[in-house]
């Protein structure tokens, strides 16, 4: 069948505006429905028009009642899943094209685990600031998941943190450097075997570094007591120093001078990547920070 006669025979794209989509989702973040006609600026009234006429377009109920309140249904999660990428994409498309009308030089708004901004790329951050002092750079240090989270929903561009055992969806991402977990006792404790370590002081349970770490220790035969977690490696590192317990760390963050802590073996390694929004229209700053993080690598 020729493309003609395929778009001919398709049913007609409802005619659905941004405005209302932003309604859906504020609707769906917000506590209350007061709350989210606040948050987009309109009155309550208006925002139950808005999201009926919506509902009217789409063709199937989004909504349910729950005595004098509105929800959600289950079933309507595709609808929101559509609301937050089309707007998403329509704010990259909204930035862009002020950055081009107002001749601007540009904004990137960068996402880093901490070990990549103090440790492994602060050269590239200081180098890009000093070869472009108009652009509006932002730097939010925080856990792999926030970030991630944070660039699905358009708050950050490009994010810098450990590889996810899955990748979200209408998220890419590459290697930049691969980096050695080390197990680090209190001082003047010894090694010894796999079986006596521990107790340990561990990121949290469920971020991605901790289920890797988790996997190397059941594989060695450690045991997994664990007394303590955070998502911060210097206090981590700290509690060792204290004799609180035993740690996995990258080596950049366990073996900063002076080297107080004991020193045991590598237990593997993990992958720092660069994640990106898919098909996301951006910045051509963000280009530019991407391509120097990817230069600056090892990997």
């Amino acid at each position: 069948m020729p493309p003609s006669a395929l778009h001919a025979s398709s049913a007609p794209l409802p005619d659905i505006s941004i405005r209302q989509l932003e309604y859906l989702i504020a609707v769906a973040d917000a506590p209350s429905w007061k709350i989210a006609a606040e948050r987009v600026g309109v009155s309550p009234s208006a925002l139950s028009q808005g999201l009926a006429e919506l509902e009217r377009r789409v063709g199937v109920p989004i909504f349910e009642a729950d005595g004098r309140r509105r929800l959600l249904r289950t079933s309507s999660a595709p609808v929101l899943d559509h609301a937050r990428r089309v707007v998403t994409a329509t704010s990259d498309l909204t930035n862009w094209a002020a950055s081009m009308n107002a001749s601007a030089t540009g904004r990137a708004r960068l996402g880093m685990i901490d070990v990549a901004a103090v440790a492994h790329f602060p050269d590239v951050l200081r180098s890009f600031r000093a070869d472009h002092d108009g652009v509006d750079l932002t730097l939010s240090v925080a856990p792999s998941q926030v970030l991630l989270a944070d660039l699905e929903s358009g708050d950050l561009d490009v994010v810098v943190c450990v590889e996810p055992p899955t990748t979200p969806s209408g998220i890419a991402t590459e290697s930049l450097l691969r980096e050695e977990l080390v197990v680090y006792a209190p001082p003047d404790e010894k090694i010894g075997t796999p079986g006596t370590w521990g107790p340990w002081v561990l990121f949290p349970s469920g971020s991605h570094t901790r289920r890797a770490v988790d996997g190397f220790l059941s594989t060695v035969g450690a045991p997994l007591e664990v007394a303590a977690e955070s998502h911060q490696p210097d206090v981590l590192r700290e509690m060792v120093l204290l004799g609180l317990g035993w740690t996995v760390l990258p080596r950049s963050q366990g073996e900063r001078s002076p080297v107080d802590v004991t020193v045991g073996a590598e237990l593997g390694e993990r992958t720092l990547v660069m994640a990106r929004r898919r098909d996301a229209i951006v910045d051509p700053a963000v280009d530019e920070l991407a391509n120097r993080l990817r230069r600056r690598s090892p990997g």
